[in-house]
């Protein structure tokens, strides 16, 4: 089940008075159950609908729902929060990601779940990114930095209180988190 709050239908509401009528909105996400799933919402004039879209009417429009996105939005939450600069629109889908991996999964799996939902969307912010290159017979992940974190200044910072907190909090059988770029060679770092 989808909800879009009283706030949201009020801001597409003004939003659609914009539009020529008839038009209402539609949803889709883009790669859903991946870590690279995203949201997709755009204005749906009349007859642009896919004909096996799921419709939620919210009073004075509807929208439109890609049936094959259907399960990655179950549960999401539509929601517009006002403030003195305007406001800001969110989508929150726990599924739209897709599942994390079971505690018994192998740990490889899970780090790069971690690593794939939870860290390279932050570190994405300056260019960043970060992978896996091994999990050590000692219970060690080694990482590979790449793109603005590669040569970073504040790489110490961003492994230490950002990437191995985190990696630690949701894999607690991890012992360290070892860095193993060469930073010397960034040719593009954010700092």
């Amino acid at each position: 089940m989808l909800t879009v709050t009283p706030s949201a239908r009020e801001y597409f509401e003004g939003l659609l008075t914009q539009q020529p009528e008839g038009t209402n909105l539609r949803l889709q996400v883009l790669n859903p159950g991946t870590p690279r799933a995203e949201v997709d919402l755009t204005f749906c004039h009349a007859g642009q609908e896919g004909r096996t879209d799921q419709i939620i009417d919210c009073g004075l429009f509807s929208l439109f729902v890609e049936e094959i996105s259907a399960s990655a939005l179950d549960g999401a939450v539509i929601d517009f929060e006002r403030h003195e600069t305007g406001g800001d629109l969110s989508i929150r889908a726990p599924g739209l990601k897709g599942a994390r991996p079971d505690p018994k999964a192998p740990i490889e799996e899970r780090i790069g779940w971690v690593l794939e939902a939870r860290i390279n969307p932050m570190v994405a912010s300056h260019g960043g990114v970060v992978s896996l290159v091994e999990v050590t017979s000692e219970g060690d992940a080694v990482l590979q930095f790449g793109g603005g974190c590669q040569g970073c200044g504040m790489i110490d910072v961003t492994l230490k209180q950002g990437v191995e907190t985190t990696l630690r909090q949701e894999i607690p059988e991890l012992r360290h988190v070892i860095d193993a770029t060469d930073h010397a060679s960034g040719e593009n770092p954010y700092y």
